[in-house]
C-alpha cells in the first residue's frame, strides 16, 4: 500500500471515527449502539464492536474487503457488517451511518412507510420505507434492507432504528439527520387529539424534487 492510500485511509478513519461520536453527542445512538462505516476503493472502514466510540484513535483502524474479510487492525468489526456491505455491493455509497434514533425508530414500529408530512422526504429520494424485521447483524436483515432502500438514500429498519447512505460521511450522516427530524414532526402532529396531519400528495413531492435539481450554488 502506498503512502498515498495510507493518508486517504486514515482521512478516511478519521472521519468515521468523527461522525460515530457525532451520532453519540447529538442523541441518535446511546452507548455502542450504531455503526458508522466508509469505502476507499475496495476497502470498507467500519467501526468495530462493542467498543466506546471516545476510545477509538488512528490506531484503531478497521477494515475489511467487499466480501468482508479483515484487511486491516485486529478490533472486530460491527456485528452489522452484512447491512454495510449490502449498501456498498448494490450502490455507489462512499459511506453509510446506522443509528438508533429515537423517534424514527418509534415510527419504525408503526408504519411501512415514513408518511409524507414534510417535503425533506426528497432529500431520501421519495417516501421512506420499514424494512421488515429481522434480528441484528443477520443476513436477513440486510436483504431486507435493500428491498427498502431501493430507489432511496435511507430506510427505516422495524423495531431498530435507521440506514442512510452518501458519496460522503457528511452527506450520510445529515440524510440521517432529516430522516429522524421528518419522524419527530410526523409524531408531533399526529399526537394532536382528534386532528391528523396534512400529507403531501406524492405530485407535490415530484415538484420538489424536480426544484431540488436547481438548488444550492451553480457547480
Amino acid at each position: 500500500m502506498s503512502d498515498g492510500d495510507q493518508s486517504e485511509i486514515q482521512q478516511a478513519w478519521d472521519g468515521v471515527v468523527a461522525t460515530a461520536r457525532r451520532t453519540a453527542a447529538e442523541g441518535l445512538v446511546v452507548g455502542t449502539s450504531g455503526n458508522v462505516s466508509a469505502r476507499v476503493g475496495g476497502i470498507v472502514l467500519v467501526t468495530p464492536s462493542g467498543v466506546p466510540y471516545d476510545r477509538l484513535g488512528p490506531g484503531d483502524t478497521v477494515g475489511v474487503d467487499l466480501e468482508g474479510r479483515q484487511v486491516l487492525g485486529e478490533l472486530v468489526p460491527t456485528s452489522e457488517l452484512p447491512l454495510h456491505l449490502a449498501v456498498y455491493r448494490g450502490s455507489s455509497a462512499k459511506a453509510v451511518v446506522h443509528t438508533h434514533a429515537v423517534h424514527a425508530t418509534a415510527v419504525s414500529t408503526l408504519v411501512p412507510e415514513v408518511p409524507l408530512v414534510h417535503y425533506a422526504a426528497a432529500l431520501l429520494g421519495g417516501p421512506v420505507r420499514t424494512a421488515a424485521y429481522a434480528r441484528y447483524g443477520s443476513q436477513e436483515l440486510a436483504d431486507n434492507m435493500v428491498d427498502a432502500l431501493r430507489d432511496r438514500t435511507g430506510c427505516l429498519l422495524q423495531n431498530h432504528g435507521t440506514v442512510t447512505y452518501g458519496d460522503t460521511l457528511d452527506e450520510a450522516y445529515d440524510r440521517t439527520a432529516q430522516l429522524e427530524w421528518m419522524c419527530r414532526l410526523w409524531l408531533a402532529a399526529s399526537s394532536v387529539p382528534g386532528l391528523s396531519p396534512n400529507l403531501l400528495s406524492h405530485a407535490q413531492l415530484h415538484d420538489v424534487q424536480d426544484a431540488l435539481k436547481g438548488y444550492g450554488q451553480p457547480g
